[in-house]
């Protein structure tokens, strides 16, 4: 072992026996038969207290439909639409989003009611007005695929479950009461607000129509069409026409009666379209043909357990086999499938594309999840590689860049920098094919190139002034990683040029280091740093750093830590700077970003910039030191308890990090594929990892104290070094830590 490895790393166990001892072909993926009930280990409540933001209710991995309760209060801590301290529901609609910092969606809200009510929030205590009902948590259950809850005000049980496409309700009314279904387009989450829309009665169990609104997506459009149990005995719709901005905004209820004369429950099949009513119908006759409500929820806990038992994770702590499912279950809400049975999808053209050769996603939180969940995905989900590049491929066809943070067809332009780059990059140094390689070169490199988002600046003067564009340090930094990442594909296909050109970008980082105070700092267009300096002050959205201060941005050289170690002048005083980024203290002011938490000294967990900081140690051969932390994050900043995640779950990077490291390892330059090591919490694991290969992981003498890695084998030959590439994972085989004090 070389001096990096003897210094000993955190070791999570991981082993994945789908076998159980019986198999022969050891290695396959499982079978049905051999398949773990893992969904056990799923606690959906994590994530649902403090600022998570992770959605709650009912859906199958990466579905269109993510079917959910909806509470009346809005606000940050209400991203998703629910938050554990809230005990009101107004609706169940069918889309949510998971984990973000801003809010949409909500669209397709259903609400059973008795007798008459008013439309919209109300006020709690109010019990006459709005629509909504309270609920008491002990009637309330959730599990991957299903959702239940007691609405008290109106006495009914509501049941909910899901396929990709369409979502399943149960209603049981208390008998004879004045029983009706409220759908409402009006209401959505965060910053949506209607458009348009309309709701159409076609024969005496169907009801369809479509929602228009606009928000963090500027210009969406959602069909559905839901088919009743039971005949309708009356629909009327409201419209409500509100001016906004100088818009007039429709906002459409529809009102259905039902007869509840007996105890029998109202089922109702809701089903999805980016495209059209029809294709609703098509999804829902492809997915959902039946009435089978028991079927159904069967099916949705399937479709979980067979991506979660992609991972056989064993380990004698219970609440760590909880966070781990949960976590990896986190990570599977998005990206979701943003297209019909058929593959018609809608672009960020604007248009309709029918029948495409691939499966087309959204919700991409690229800024957020290049970091973890995009390399986690690589190596559970190749499956999906293909279809997740050539989707981002489209969206450049379409648009003229790969995107940022898109959106449900809407480049919503969130964040800094141009993380498409490296997702794209990663997928081609990986090996992954079933796209236009050249293609997604001319992507890659296109999209570093334009003129928008402050990148014009970066090439005029080799980073961004302050005195020219906001948050300047924060994008050059990020288009400085993903500029590498160009670099790296460029070498690869042998355009030299390129490389050199995209090699120098990556440096940018370098022009904003001040070597009297060891930090980076803003500078502007003369090229001078901004006066004064607090490398504790943090001002959201506008200051030089996104989300962060200097001690948190200094460090963002993922790509560069030898050019980084480099700026300090040696690499003790590098160290010396790096440690106490973990003990200083400082107040970084009132308008400091609230995604600034799960702070160890000023090292903040629950913001993505922070993720691959504490791998730095092992990288420059201190992974003493790298397992030291990473195991006190793994074991005090995620929890079992709703507010288990000190930070945004950010549509499952949060998750992603756990997953990762809690296997021993994480991938710390944006591409490439090399996964640094650290500290695994588990006894063993094994990683499916397609084409019938297994990843196998073993920590031996693995414990609290033990928390170091003391040597390494890899099939069963010594290893001596700090990373596990992406090919020897992909290879299947296995890799043995021993742990030590």
């Amino acid at each position: 072992m070389n001096t990096m490895m003897r210094a000993g790393m955190t070791a999570i166990l991981l082993f994945t026996a789908f076998s159980c001892g019986k198999n022969d072909n050891a290695g396959l993926e499982p079978s049905a038969a051999d398949m773990k009930n893992l969904t056990q280990y799923v606690d959906p409540y994590i994530g649902t207290g403090d600022h998570g933001h992770v959605f709650l209710g009912a859906n199958v991995p990466f579905g269109l439909v993510q079917l959910g309760p909806v509470n009346i209060s809005q606000g940050w801590d209400w991203c998703s639409g629910y938050h554990i301290s809230d005990t009101t529901i107004m609706g169940f609609a069918h889309t949510h989003l998971s984990g973000t910092g801003i809010g949409d969606l909500g669209d397709i809200a259903f609400m059973p009611v008795a007798g008459d009510v008013k439309f919209g929030r109300g006020a709690p205590g109010e019990p006459e007005s709005g629509m909504y009902s309270y609920f008491h948590r002990a009637t309330e259950k959730a599990r991957p695929g299903y959702y239940a809850v007691s609405l008290d005000r109106y006495g009914i049980d509501v049941e909910l479950t899901a396929t990709k496409r369409v979502g399943f309700h149960k209603y049981t009314f208390t008998k004879g009461s004045d029983a009706r279904v409220i759908i409402d387009l009006q209401h959505g989450t965060g910053w949506d607000a209607p458009v348009d829309g309309e709701i159409i009665q076609e024969n005496d169990t169907v009801i369809s129509g479509f929602r228009h609104s606009s928000g963090w997506a500027k210009d969406q459009k959602i069909y559905f069409t839901a088919t009743f149990s039971k005949p309708i005995k009356g629909f009327k719709q409201e419209i409500i026409e509100q001016e906004a901005r100088r818009v007039t905004r429709k906002a459409v209820h529809g009102i259905i009666n039902f007869d509840a004369s007996d105890e029998t429950p109202l089922y109702a099949k809701v089903a999805l379209s980016p495209v059209s009513v029809e294709n609703a119908k098509m999804n829902m006759s492809a997915e959902l043909p039946d009435w089978d409500f028991r079927r159904t929820i069967t099916a949705a806990d399937a479709a979980w357990n067979k991506e979660l038992n992609k991972i056989d994770f064993e380990t004698s702590s219970a609440g760590t086999k909880t966070i781990f499912y949960t976590a990896f279950y986190h990570t599977m809400i998005a990206p979701s499938e943003f297209c019909d049975v058929n593959r018609d999808y809608f672009g960020a053209d604007r248009q309709v594309h029918p029948k495409a050769q691939f499966t087309n996603y959204t919700t991409f939180s690229l800024w957020d999840t290049y970091r973890a969940a995009h390399p986690l995905m690589t190596i559970v989900h190749p499956e999906k590689m293909p279809d997740i590049i050539n989707t981002m491929l489209n969206i450049y066809r379409e648009q003229g860049k790969l995107p940022v943070w898109h959106l449900v067809g809407n480049e919503t332009d969130c964040m800094v920098g141009n993380p498409g780059i490296s997702v794209v990059a990663d997928a081609i140094l990986k090996g992954f094919g079933g796209f236009d390689k050249n293609y997604a070169y001319e992507a890659l490199k296109n999209s570093a190139m334009l003129d928008e988002r402050g990148q014009d600046l970066m090439r005029e003067y080799g980073y961004i002034p302050f005195d020219k564009d906001n948050e300047s340090l924060a994008k050059t930094m990020e288009y400085a990683i993903a500029d590498w990442s160009v670099a790296q594909v460029a070498k690869s296909m042998g355009k030299t040029d390129d490389f050199e050109y995209f090699t120098n970008l990556g440096k940018a980082y370098k022009a904003y280091f001040d070597p009297s105070v060891q930090f980076m700092r803003g500078k502007d267009s003369e090229g001078k740093f901004r006066e004064p300096f607090n490398p504790f002050k943090s001002v959201h959205g506008n200051s030089d750093y996104t989300e962060g201060n200097a001690w948190q941005y200094t460090w963002l050289v993922p790509h560069d830590i030898d050019g980084l170690m480099e700026l300090f002048g040696s690499k003790e005083a590098f160290l010396n700077k790096f440690d106490s980024l973990f003990i200083v203290t400082g107040d970084m002011g009132e308008e400091a970003s609230p995604d600034i938490s799960g702070l160890i000294g000023q090292y903040a967990h629950g913001n993505e910039p922070s993720h691959h900081i504490l791998y730095i140690y092992t990288l420059i051969g201190e992974p003493a030191k790298t397992a030291e932390k990473v195991r006190y994050v793994l074991d005090s900043l995620y929890t079992d308890k709703p507010a288990g995640l000190c930070g945004n779950e950010d549509v499952g990077q949060m998750s992603a990090w756990y997953v990762l490291s809690a296997l021993g390892f994480y991938q710390i330059e944006p591409a490439g594929g090399r996964y640094f090591f650290g500290s695994p919490v588990m006894d063993k694991a094994s990683i499916h990892v397609g084409n019938g290969k297994t990843f196998r992981i073993t920590a031996e003498n693995n414990s609290s104290e033990n928390k170091y890695i003391k040597s390494v084998t890899l099939n069963g030959e010594l290893y001596d070094k700090p990373y596990i590439d992406y090919k020897d994972i992909a290879a299947g085989g296995e890799i043995v830590f021993e742990m030590g004090r």
